[in-house]
Parts: C-alpha cells; sequence; structure tokens
C-alpha cells in the first residue's frame, strides 16, 4: 500500500510479492582489474521467472549510480515478479574504475562489456546465491537504462555508435539478441550538431545512430528534462530513440518531469530534480507492464496500463505508438 499515490493507483499492477536482496555477488575475469559487483533482487518464491538487467546512470552521487541506487525500480520489479541484477558500472565513484583510467569519465564499452560479462555468467550468478539458483527464466531477459545506462543498453538493444576522437569506434555494433526486450529512461539523444559544444569536446562518444535498434524497446522521457550541458535541443532530445529506432514501438512521455523521472534513482534522494509519488508510480508501474507484454506473447498488462492512464491518470503522461 502507498498512501503518497493517487491517481496512478488507477494503472494496474499484480499484488506486490515478498522481495529478497542479495549482496554482494561478484563476478571476476582476467580482463579485468577488479571484480564487477552486483546486487540481486527477486521474489521470496516463484519459478521461471524473468529477468531485468537495471543500469544505472553518471550521476553526482556517490552511491546510487551503484548497485545500492535505484531502489523504487529495483524494489517494484521484483514485487511485480522480476529478478533483478544490478551491476557497478565502471564508472560509479564508489566501487568503479578510476577517474583516469582509459574510457573515463563515461567508459562506455566497458559498461556494455560488463552488462554481456552478466549474460555470460548467468550460471554463476545463481551458484553465489542459492536463493534464486534454478528459478530464472534465461529466455526471457530484459534491460532497463537510465540516462548513461540508457545509453548502454541502446548499444545492447541494437544502436550503434561511433566516436569522432576514437578511431576505434566507428559504427561500433554490440547488439546482443539474448535480451528480447527495453526500456530507455531518460536516454540520450542524437550526437553530431545535437549536442552541446561542451558535450562534443567531452562527451563525443554520445554519437549513437538508432536507425539500427531493432529490438522492442519502450522510451521514457520527461518534458521538462532539458539538458544544455549536453545538447542545444530541448527536452525532446531524450525522445531520438523512439523516433529514429525501428523497434522503439512505444514512446511514454511524462508532463513535467525532469531528469530524475519523479524519483527512480533513489528514495528521498537529493539527486532526484522531480520528485513526486505519482509521477514516479507511473513511471514504475508502466515500464514494468511494457516488459510483461514484451516478454510474454499475448499478455494484455501493457494494453490495460495503457488504458488506466488515458483514462484516470492522463495529467501524468500520455503513451505514443507507431
Amino acid at each position: 500500500m502507498n498512501n503518497l499515490i493517487n491517481a496512478s493507483r488507477h494503472i494496474p499492477i499484480d499484488t506486490a510479492r515478498s522481495i529478497l536482496s542479495v549482496s554482494p555477488i561478484t563476478l571476476t575475469t582476467p580482463q579485468r582489474k577488479q571484480p564487477l559487483e552486483l546486487r540481486i533482487t527477486a521474489p521470496v518464491t516463484g519459478n521461471k521467472l524473468p529477468v531485468i538487467l537495471l543500469s544505472h546512470g553518471h550521476g553526482p552521487s556517490l552511491y546510487l549510480p551503484s548497485k545500492d541506487g535505484y531502489g523504487p525500480l529495483a524494489n517494484f520489479y521484483a514485487e511485480q515478479g522480476f529478478v533483478v541484477i544490478q551491476p557497478t558500472h565502471a564508472n560509479s565513484k564508489v566501487a568503479g574504475f578510476a577517474s583516469d583510467a582509459p574510457g573515463a569519465p563515461l567508459f562506455w564499452r566497458t559498461r556494455v562489456e560488463e552488462m554481456q560479462l552478466i549474460l555470460d555468467r548467468m550460471n554463476d550468478i545463481e551458484d553465489q546465491a542459492p536463493a534464486i539458483a534454478g528459478r530464472l527464466d534465461h529466455n526471457r531477459i530484459a534491460a532497463v537504462g537510465h540516462s548513461a545506462g540508457a545509453h548502454t543498453v541502446g548499444m545492447l538493444l541494437g544502436a550503434r555508435l561511433t566516436d569522432p576522437k576514437d578511431t576505434s569506434a566507428t559504427d561500433v555494433d554490440l547488439l546482443d539478441p539474448r535480451i528480447k526486450a527495453g526500456v530507455l529512461l531518460a536516454a540520450p539523444g542524437n550526437g553530431g550538431d545535437d549536442l552541446s559544444e561542451y558535450a562534443r569536446e567531452h562527451f563525443s562518444e554520445l554519437n549513437p545512430d538508432f536507425t539500427y535498434m531493432t529490438t522492442p524497446t519502450l522510451v521514457v522521457f520527461g518534458d521538462a528534462d532539458v539538458s544544455p550541458h549536453l545538447t542545444s535541443r530541448g527536452a525532446d532530445w531524450h525522445a531520438d530513440p523512439y523516433h529514429f529506432s525501428p523497434g522503439s514501438d512505444y514512446l511514454l512521455t511524462l508532463f513535467g518531469a525532469k531528469h530524475g523521472l519523479g524519483g527512480i534513482a533513489g528514495y528521498d534522494a537529493k539527486e532526484t530534480d522531480d520528485e513526486d509519488p505519482d509521477r514516479l508510480a507511473v513511471t514504475q508501474r508502466m515500464t514494468s507492464a511494457y516488459l510483461y507484454s514484451a516478454l510474454y506473447e499475448g499478455d494484455t498488462r501493457w494494453t490495460a496500463a495503457c488504458n488506466a492512464l488515458k483514462a484516470h491518470a492522463h495529467q501524468w503522461g500520455q503513451v505514443d505508438s507507431k
């Protein structure tokens, strides 16, 4: 029960399940200087559970950009029946790579490799977490990313990248077909001339080509998410993955939302610039419904959620489709 929400409660969800969290899970590889640390959040009961890989952003906080952040999403998804796997990416302040390591500060390629390492080592993850061992559906895996995490997930969904400052990064293709659906939250949009002068100088890797992104994807953005440090355009820049990708079949626009999308990165967190329980609940409920219907043919959660949003919570957002 959540006494803080009003209109958003009309968007239907399943009865919340009891959940557990296992942390830290560590994955080591000879190619990596330090272990990759993970958190697993999962329902206490159930088998053949779908999996979400949740990729954190590159925010100013110390701990939220890590396996220990994004509780509002990880806990909600697990309560709805997903097993959520959260890596602490190389760009994390608390347990990432040094700020002067190659690839800093975003470590865009390393972040994608970390997600692929998780997919490669699912059996090892289950061995370290007996509470979920044998309970995962390895054929129903989705990925959700916020901000820089959305850039990471977009690459896994098929977006390509050319970094004009790196001759080794031309038309990079890192599509991973093991991921069947995705959600991009406040994703970076097109690069090139759409980037600010500062971004072209410091974040030239933010130069995606969404025309190759064919995996089913929900794009979510806030119409008040103006990012002048990254783009010369308005908030609509964050909707580019929908408009330019053949796989992005739906766009959820959150009215009045800024980069925090209501508070997805943490509870009562200073990083959240638009904290609102109803807006957060819309984000949680709509993305969960989308992923269920994308992973399970014939599932009607997404249709029901869209109808409820339009009928009862239209002041918070709208869904467009192709």
